[in-house]
Parts: structure tokens; C-alpha cells; sequence
């Protein structure tokens, strides 16, 4: 699951110059990426569907008055695309240089085409609120042309899942920094995934080698944990090497990454469904009924649930009565709600999380990545507490990972890995594992910085 991180970026740097070049003096560089962030997912979708494109044109016009919905036939391997998704304008990109003169309404035309679910990862990002701006100032054209200029190959073949996952986290990291806006609350270092997937799947190798797994993270951002959990598992070459059928559900609440995600769901050949739109605590986009195997996350913290709260509140004292919620005490069977401080809902996410695990066998694990506030705020009887008491009196606690400071891009504070199972193994019963991997033998200095990104981990000896 290594990635060669510095190898992507001349890419990155070529992308990131289409900003400087072409929309410095038409946008102001916190709306960049209001241009750049779709025109890369839309061209790495036209490059896949270039060599099929006259294939699914030629279906169309075949069946378009015949047939009321030509999904299916566009979306197969014989007569369409191959893949989850397809365009039936006439239009590429490429060849939309061809005709400068009717440039948008060509444009609008290629948009147009593509299937619903693209149609739905292009409305989250406003990308066509963006075309008047191109065209007034003259720079839809030159945006285009350095979209689909040989220096940029966004080809799966050529940038896996992965790398692409890592080249728009890179890309909002430089925009968000570049307007001091907050950088990368959505994104966690690759090694810190690798980590994640290690310490989750391995102690029950032996029992996911067959049968059906459903993996889910609450705060998907660009889907990389749930695309690196379902790697891990079923990679041929890997330490598990499972046969196994694994399904990966996800939700994001910020339109952009959404989008981002959903495009990568598309690509992998995931069910782009299983990546719902809207804020998890409040707008929680599954069936209440469904339970997950498997879930990691790294929800936001020292952020505002303030939204969730006044939604989920109900009555004159605004009390929350989601079972998702509440906690029974030990000593009680009477459930009570548990909430946190309004300004840090990270605690919130674990206790949605808790609400879907597998009363099974086997059970549900779960890793999800906190800050301190997790582990230390909240006085005896307070929310947070109450959470933590709760999830030890359970003896769901398995572990607890501290992770070197500067390891994040966005922040240098300490963090940390929790690890939660409500079928805990006998040797482990009544225990928790705390495990210091702030050590210096556990990470080294990077090169350079990416942002507050000073450490990366060293995982071969973190794993021994």
C-alpha cells in the first residue's frame, strides 16, 4: 500500500499551475479550486471514457427512442462504456477545442451527457456556476486545453485510486493554505491508514478469509480508508489475501469532497450509492437497521456540532432521543443521552458508530483517530465522560495508539488511535493496550514539510 508521494509531484505542480496561470486576475485563490478540483475529476472520467466512446454513441442513437432507459446497455462491456458510468454527447474534451467560437454551449452540451450519477457529483460542485466566469474572461478555452495537454495523464492505468486520492488532498492542502483557510481536516496521511488497516483487519485474519463484510466510515472525506481497508483485505499479494466479498459505505457532508469521493467510487467500480451525501449525526443517510463489520474514521474535531444538535433536539428542552445517542449505565437499564460540548462533536461520531455494530459472533471493530480533547475533557458526570466510562464499563476499549505530534497536515497536536470491539478476545478481556508510538524509533523526519506535516511513520518497525 506504499505510495511514492514525492514521484506525483510534478503532476500536482502542473495542475496547481493552471490556478497561476490561467485564472490569477478572474478568480481570487480562494476560489480556485471551484475550477480546478472538477475540471480534474471531469477529465480523469473523459479519459476513461475515451476509448468507448463511439461505441456508447453509437448504442445510444440505436436505442434512445426505442428503449426508456439505456443504462444498462450504455454501462456494459459489449455495447457501452464498461463501466459505472457513461457520456452520450458527441463531445470530448479534446475535441472540444475544435469548434473555439461555440466553446460553452458545447461545453454545457459534453456535461449534459454524462449519466446521473456524474450529473450529481457535477451539481455538488457547482461546476456550472463556474462557465460565465470561463467564457466572459476568455479562459474557458486555455482551461480546457491545459486539461487535456499530454503533460497530465489522470488514466487510472497511470494513477491508481490511491495516488489520485493523494493528488486532490495535496491540491485542497496548497488552495486552503494559500488563503489560511483550514488544511486538510478532511484528509489523514496514507501511513497513518496503513496503521489503521494493520491493527483493524489482522487479529481476525483467520475469520474474514470467506463470507461478506460490510466496512463503513462516517466522515468519508475522499473515501481513502474505505478504498485502502477493502485493498488490504482482498489483495492477492497482501497478509490477508481474503476471498471474501467486501462493500464499502461511506457518508460526507462537505459538497466538494463528496463529489471527489463519489467520482473515485465510480472509477473503483464501488456501488457510487454507498456514498451518501449530508452530515452523518444529523442526517444519517443508511437504514437505520444496518450494521457494519468494520468501521474507521478520523471525524472532525474541535469543530461545531451545533446544526446536528438544533436538528436532532426535540421538545421544550431540546432533548435528544436519537437511540444512536444514548448510553445505558452499567448499574441501570434506564438509557440516558449523552452529549458532548457544542464546539467538539468527535465523541458524538463514536457513539454513532457504537449504535452499528454487529451484535454477532464475531462482532464489529472499529479504529477512528481523535485528538486529546477525546481522552481528557469532560469532568465526572459531563458528556464526554459519561462516553468514555461507558465504552470502558463495556470493555469495548481494546487499545489506544498515541501517534507522533506533526504527523497531520492541518494540525501538530498529539493524536490518537482508538480501537474499539464489542467481542474482545479472552487475553484481552478487561484490558486496555496503551501503546506510545511517539517514540523517535517510530517515525523520521520528512524532507520537507507538507504543511504541518513534519513526521511520517515508520511502519515496518511500528508493526514488529
Amino acid at each position: 500500500m506504499s505510495l511514492n508521494t514525492q514521484s506525483l509531484q510534478p503532476l500536482i505542480n502542473f495542475i496547481y499551475s493552471v490556478a497561476d496561470q490561467i485564472l490569477i486576475n478572474t478568480y481570487e485563490p480562494s476560489k480556485y479550486k471551484d475550477v480546478i478540483l472538477p475540471m480534474t475529476v471531469i477529465r480523469r472520467l473523459d479519459a476513461v471514457l475515451e476509448p468507448t466512446k463511439e461505441k456508447v454513441i453509437e448504442t445510444h442513437e440505436k436505442y434512445k427512442t426505442k428503449l426508456n432507459d439505456l443504462t444498462a446497455l450504455l454501462t456494459s462491456k459489449q455495447n457501452g462504456s464498461g463501466q459505472a458510468f457513461y457520456n452520450t454527447s458527441l463531445y470530448t474534451l479534446k475535441n472540444l477545442l475544435d469548434d473555439p467560437k461555440n466553446l460553452r454551449s458545447n461545453f454545457e452540451n459534453y456535461l449534459n451527457g454524462f449519466s446521473d450519477n456524474v450529473q450529481d457529483i457535477i451539481t455538488k460542485f457547482k461546476f456550472r456556476n463556474e462557465l460565465e466566469t470561463l467564457e466572459e474572461s476568455g479562459k474557458l478555452f486555455s482551461t480546457i486545453e491545459k486539461f487535456v495537454s499530454p503533460k497530465i495523464d489522470l488514466r487510472p492505468e497511470s494513477l491508481p485510486p490511491l495516488a489520485m486520492g493523494y493528488v486532490f488532498e495535496d491540491l485542497l492542502r496548497r488552495f486552503n493554505e494559500a488563503t489560511n483557510a483550514e488544511a486538510g481536516r478532511h484528509f489523514t496521511p496514507r501511513e497513518i491508514i496503513e496503521l489503521m488497516t494493520h491493527v483493524l483487519f489482522l487479529p481476525v485474519k483467520d475469520q474474514i478469509q470467506n463470507g461478506t463484510f460490510l466496512i463503513y466510515d462516517p466522515c468519508a472525506g475522499s473515501g481513502a480508508m474505505l478504498t485502502e481497508s477493502k485493498k488490504y483485505i482482498t489483495d492477492e499479494d497482501g497478509e490477508i489475501n481474503s476471498k471474501a466479498t467486501v462493500h464499502v459505505y461511506g457518508q460526507e457532508n462537505t459538497p466538494t469532497i463528496y463529489a471527489i469521493s463519489k467520482s473515485d467510487m465510480l472509477l473503483k467500480g464501488e456501488d457510487p450509492e454507498k456514498i451518501v451525501y449530508g452530515s452523518t449525526l444529523s442526517q444519517y443517510g443508511f437504514p437505520k437497521e444496518l450494521r457494519f463489520d468494520f468501521m474507521l474514521t478520523n471525524p472532525p474535531y474541535g469543530i461545531s456540532w451545533a446544526d446536528d444538535k438544533k436538528t436532532l433536539s426535540v421538545g421544550d428542552k431540546g432533548k435528544i432521543i436519537d437511540p444512536r445517542f444514548q448510553i445505558t449505565p452499567q448499574y441501570s437499564n434506564i438509557a440516558e443521552p449523552a452529549v458532548t460540548r457544542i464546539n467538539d462533536g468527535q465523541l458524538m461520531f463514536v457513539l454513532h458508530m457504537l449504535s452499528k455494530m454487529k451484535d454477532t459472533e464475531q462482532g464489529s471493530r472499529i479504529a477512528s483517530v481523535h485528538n486529546g480533547s477525546a481522552l481528557f475533557t469532560g469532568d465526572a458526570g459531563q458528556g464526554e465522560s459519561n462516553i468514555r466510562k461507558h465504552i470502558i464499563e463495556s470493555d469495548m476499549l481494546e487499545a489506544i495508539i498515541a501517534l507522533p505530534n506533526d504527523i497531520f497536515y492541518n494540525t501538530g497536536i498529539p493524536t490518537y488511535i482508538f480501537i474499539i470491539s464489542n467481542r474482545k478476545p479472552k487475553h484481552r478481556k478487561g484490558k486496555v493496550q496503551l501503546i506510545n508510538a511517539n517514540g523517535d524509533q517510530f517515525y523520521a523526519k520528512m524532507k520537507k514539510s507538507l504543511g504541518s506535516k513534519r513526521n511520517e511513520l515508520v511502519l515496518e518497525i511500528l508493526m514488529i
